[in-house]
């Protein structure tokens, strides 16, 4: 299970394990409420997700606790990056925010990376959870391009590639991104145990 109501993790997970043949089911469609995210770090709060969705549900839990860290903004929004606005979930207000504190620092000063943390639970009491982590290092845009991906993808430019993350077809954005990388550092940490 996912610990997440979160359809765009849904969708950015579920073909990358696919053909590992995991299947993919959220929290949220087996009823279970979003747990309390009061860890103080990516880490904490990705093993307080998958324990209440394991304990909720019986079965293995995978969470991700992922963020946009800002150098300029002394690491935020970070652990905030979903309710940076103050609503949950709202990308539009959560960019809005970000570009307006933005507003004065030159692009060449924008460096910023996303950070995954994924954690899987075998049960709820799991005491060697299995962690896994990624970063895909870009700077922020001064303003949205690209109609694809969610959250702050429309305004992180991946200098490699000169796109936003919104720009990006799924395959390769799920192949560079940090969500990606942290999922084939737990593919490759299930396949040795």
């Amino acid at each position: 299970m996912l610990a997440t109501s979160n359809q765009g993790k849904l969708a950015e997970l579920q073909p990358l394990l696919a053909d590992a043949g995991y299947a993919l089911v959220t929290q949220g469609e087996l009823g279970v409420a979003d747990a309390v995210e009061d860890g103080l770090t990516f880490v904490e709060n990705a093993i307080l997700k998958a324990r209440h969705a394991s304990a909720a549900t019986g079965l293995p839990a995978l969470a991700d606790d992922s963020g946009l860290v800002v150098d300029a903004l002394g690491g935020a929004p970070g652990l905030l990056s979903a309710r940076y606005a103050g609503v949950h979930g709202d990308s539009a207000a959560n960019i809005a925010k970000l570009l307006k504190a933005l507003h004065d620092v030159p692009g060449e000063a924008r460096s910023a990376h996303f950070y995954c943390v994924l954690v899987l639970l075998r049960h709820a009491d799991d005491p060697q959870p299995i962690i896994a982590e990624g970063s895909w290092h870009g700077r922020i845009l001064g303003a949205p391009r690209g109609a694809g991906g969610f959250g702050y993808d429309p305004v992180f430019l991946d200098t490699v590639l000169g796109v936003s993350a919104a720009e990006l077809d799924a395959a390769t954005k799920n192949r560079i991104s940090h969500r990606g990388q942290a999922l084939e550092r737990l593919r490759e940490r299930l396949a040795g145990r």
